[in-house]
This record gives structure tokens, C-alpha cells and sequence, in this order.
């Protein structure tokens, strides 16, 4: 693959999905910062804050390089000794408890190896579901991956419920999306399908998400759904310190922290032992939070 092919439409999804959400909320406060990393490369990261629909936010582009540890090496289970990572991964906290969070990323791996693959994913963490929402979202998916092969919402779908786990909870993050990693690395394999089908995903993602904030950003909010908006977050942090690959990789690497933890949302609680009510809202998004649920019928 050509590394400046990469480079170019990474760099213009990040200024698209910003433009667009700049467009969506014009009283989010964007700060944007040109970083170096110690050991190669570097990025540019777009957080944003104190908006009318999102609390807190972020569109981050990077492009780094260097050694691999061996914490890396580990992580990525490989002998080589050196990388290059290049992507854009985003995060968005909203303001309304009944707006779902977001996550989106695409990336793509080099190693001195040889080796290369794209990987990335899209997903929806709902702080209460909503079956028809859910149904929206996976569908959407559901066409995106159609375009290339009919099988792979059924794969990426089934790997995003896998990734999107927090054991110790025994329940999902949200309500998945697709997740996939490794897209190209047999040998043999269509890198320009697979960097098709990344570009894909992250140019599907304004349409995709946004019509699901149009029809719950001005919904009644309570401080009943705030707290429980806090609680959810809470299990959103947990995912990402303990079990997130990104968060890892970035660490481990030497890269910038403040763009890495982007993703925290702007506040989280955490209360000994709770429970939601029995029959309450709480308690069926609490009963959502599965492997395996078919949202659309068609998986």
C-alpha cells in the first residue's frame, strides 16, 4: 500500500467528521493540538468541550513510528522490530443522558516484517437502550459491510461483542457495532479492499450516528438520568483503562496522553454494589448489555 495514500485520506477523514460535527453543535469549544512523539511520528488531536449536544469529545489523527518493546511486541504477538501506525479514532460524551456515546477508529500496521493490515470498528455505548435505536445503528452497519461482502457484519459484529466486554461485569459496554482487525494480513490478501471498506466505515460515520442525536438530544432530562448517565460512564472508564487495546498500545508506545485519554468522558461515578430497580428503564438497559443479541434479525 501507498503510505501517502494513507496519510492523505486519514488526514481528510479527521478534517470531514470534524467540519461535520463543528457544523452540528457550533457551541462546542475545539482545541487542536500538533504533537511529536519522543520515539517517531506524532499527530494531530481535535478535543472539543462544554457543547450544546456533547460534553466532552475528541477526533484524533496520529502517525507514529519507531521500536518495538517488548510490551509491543507482545501485544501485537510478533517478532519484528520496528512499526508504523497511522489512524484516526474518535470518542463522543453527550450531554443528554438519552444520547447514546460513540467510538469510532480506523488504523492501519507496518512492520519491518512486511507485514501490514487495517483494522478499526465503529460501536454505540448507550446509557439507556433502545431496541429501535439499536436497530438503526446495526443496520447501518449492516449496509456498509454489505457492500463489500455479505458475510462480514455477521463476523465484525460477533468480534465487536467479544472486544466490547468487561468480564467482571459480565455485561457488554453498549450495544456493539462492528469491530475487526487484521484485515489484509494473509498473505494474499486485498489490502485495497480493505483500505476501501476502513474509508468506508469512517466516511459512514456523520450519517450514520447523527440521526440518532437528532431524535434524542432534546429529550427530558431528570437528575435521576443524570446519575445513571454517571454510573454508565463509569463502566465506560473501566473498559477503557483495563481492556482496550488502543489505550494499551498508546501507553506502552510513548504516546501523548492527553490525545490517548481523550476517550475518559468528563465525569464518572461509581456507588458500592448498586443495583437499578426492578422494572425501571435502568434495569432493561441493564438486561441489554449481552453477547450475541440480535438487534436487526439478520445476523
Amino acid at each position: 500500500m501507498n503510505r501517502l495514500d494513507i496519510l492523505g485520506r486519514f488526514k481528510a477523514l479527521q478534517d470531514e467528521i470534524y467540519e461535520g460535527l463543528k457544523a452540528f453543535d457550533p457551541l462546542m469549544m475545539w482545541q487542536e493540538d500538533q504533537w511529536d512523539r519522543p520515539g517517531g511520528g506524532g499527530g494531530r488531536s481535535r478535543a472539543g468541550k462544554s457543547g450544546g449536544v456533547w460534553e466532552k469529545g475528541g477526533v484524533n489523527f496520529s502517525d507514529v513510528h519507531g521500536d518495538l518493546n517488548t510490551a509491543l511486541r507482545a501485544q501485537l504477538k510478533t517478532e519484528a522490530s520496528s512499526f508504523q501506525a497511522t489512524g484516526v479514532s474518535l470518542v463522543l460524551h453527550p450531554k443528554n443522558p438519552h444520547v447514546p456515546i460513540v467510538h469510532m477508529n480506523v488504523r492501519h500496521f507496518r512492520l519491518d516484517n512486511g507485514q501490514e493490515w487495517f483494522g478499526g470498528g465503529m460501536d454505540l455505548t448507550p446509557h439507556y437502550v433502545e431496541e429501535e435505536e439499536a436497530a438503526r445503528f446495526h443496520a447501518a452497519l449492516k449496509t456498509i459491510c454489505d457492500q463489500f461482502d455479505g458475510d462480514w457484519y455477521a463476523a465484525y459484529k460477533g468480534l465487536a461483542d467479544d472486544y466490547f466486554y468487561l468480564p467482571h461485569r459480565e455485561e457488554t459496554r453498549g450495544i456493539g457495532g462492528i469491530f475487526f482487525d487484521e484485515l489484509g494480513a494473509l498473505p494474499g490478501a486485498n489490502l485495497e479492499q480493505a483500505f476501501a471498506f476502513v474509508q468506508a466505515v469512517g466516511s459512514g460515520f456523520l450519517s450514520t450516528y447523527l440521526p440518532l442525536v437528532v431524535r434524542k438530544m432534546d429529550h427530558f432530562v431528570s437528575p435521576h438520568h443524570r446519575d445513571w448517565q454517571n454510573m454508565r460512564r463509569g463502566r465506560y472508564v473501566e473498559f477503557n483503562l483495563v481492556h482496550d487495546r488502543g489505550t494499551r498500545f498508546g501507553l506502552v508506545s510513548n504516546g501523548r496522553a492527553e490525545s490517548i485519554l481523550m476517550s475518559m468522558p468528563p465525569q464518572a461515578n461509581w456507588a458500592y454494589s448498586h443495583s437499578p430497580v426492578e422494572g425501571s428503564e435502568e434495569a432493561f438497559t441493564q438486561s441489554q448489555l449481552k453477547k450475541g443479541k440480535d438487534w436487526i434479525g439478520e445476523s
